[in-house]
């Protein structure tokens, strides 16, 4: 799609770089911060379960960032 057509559907133009994804670091950055939180007001099996969400959806991310750059 063009930036004109995206334009008459009332999308913005920056429409096309989020339609790609960036979900899995997104939540990943929120789980990380979530932990840090959970951590602090001594929730430490909520922190640790985040931590562990969070750092399987950056790997997710990572293995997937580097198959699309590779292919």
């Amino acid at each position: 799609m063009t930036l004109a057509s995206l334009a008459a559907l009332g999308m913005p133009a920056s429409a096309p770089l989020q339609a790609g994804g960036g979900g899995l670091l997104y939540y990943g950055i929120v789980f990380f911060v979530l932990a840090i939180v959970a951590g602090l007001a001594g929730f430490r099996g909520v922190a640790g379960l985040s931590m562990k969400v969070a750092r399987i959806l950056v790997v997710v991310f990572l293995v997937l960032a580097i198959v699309t750059f590779l292919l």
